[in-house]
């Protein structure tokens, strides 16, 4: 897995060669079925997941960290190009009634020789440098449950 931190753009960007063919790993995150059973990271506990995978549909994690706090993730989907791109809205609502700014997820899955796909993750629009690093650890956690997920569950 490649990361990448950029402070000029405080933009974040993940890259990850998974060993599954490119249907299988878009199908992994537009199906709310499929997506509850990996989209956390390795620490949390998601609690529920609802997605509907059109631009202008919304998704919605309700999600508990290790010290019991409860947090919701959602957004809108922007562009949903099957199975080559999605892109959507990003923001955290906490327990305590804070919210995070909202962030820009753009996710493409490039196919590959040998049945592999090439995701990669830019999260764009952060407001300070500290945010965008604290999404570093939950989305790499995540893209690696994803790998493991769709090697062991391909469809």
């Amino acid at each position: 897995m490649n990361v990448v931190l950029k402070p000029e753009a405080r933009e974040l960007v993940i890259t990850r060669e998974i060993a599954a063919p490119r249907a299988a790993v878009f199908s992994a995150w537009t199906d709310p079925q499929r997506a509850a059973l990996w989209w956390a990271p390795g620490n949390v506990t998601l609690l529920s997941c609802k997605m509907d995978v059109r631009p202008g549909g919304h998704w919605h994690r309700r999600m508990r960290n290790s010290a019991g706090e409860l947090f919701v993730k959602r957004g809108t989907y922007r562009e949903v190009v099957t199975p080559e791109k999605l892109v959507f809205t990003y923001t955290t609502d906490y327990e305590s009634g804070a919210v995070d700014p909202e962030t820009v997820v753009s996710l493409t899955f490039v196919e590959l020789a040998l049945k592999k796909t090439r995701l990669t993750l830019w999260q764009t629009g952060f407001d300070n440098d500290a945010t965008r690093e604290s999404h570093t650890g939950g989305w790499t956690s995540a893209v690696e449950r994803l790998a493991d997920f769709v090697v062991t569950n391909p469809s």
